[in-house]
């Protein structure tokens, strides 16, 4: 197997990921305003722009995370750390026992 073409694939990948982010919030920050400018001419008493704006918004932002594998929660060693916790956990248990 040829780990410089595993990489280079990997990364070629994660640059598709993140020009594809760079799409979506290229797009977003020119249809929400234009939405915005329309919701305000054609219809001043009701604030409907504010919906798209949120739905959209919160998926470029998770969008954004994933593509910069910046996810807090569910990070890039998350799964290493909680097997480890968890073996320790068992570890101490049946120390103690």
């Amino acid at each position: 197997m040829d780990y410089n073409k595993v990489a280079y694939d990997r990364a070629r990948k994660k640059v598709k990921e993140i020009k594809h982010f760079y799409i979506n919030l290229s797009l977003y920050l020119t249809i929400i305003p234009v939405l915005v400018f329309i919701n305000l001419y054609l219809t001043p008493e009701a604030y409907w722009f504010q919906f798209p704006m949120l739905g959209w918004g919160t998926g470029v932002a998770v969008h954004g995370m994933s593509a910069h594998n910046y996810i807090p929660f569910l990070g890039k060693n998350w799964e290493e750390k909680k097997l480890k916790e968890l073996i320790d956990k068992e570890i101490q248990k049946r120390n103690y026992l």
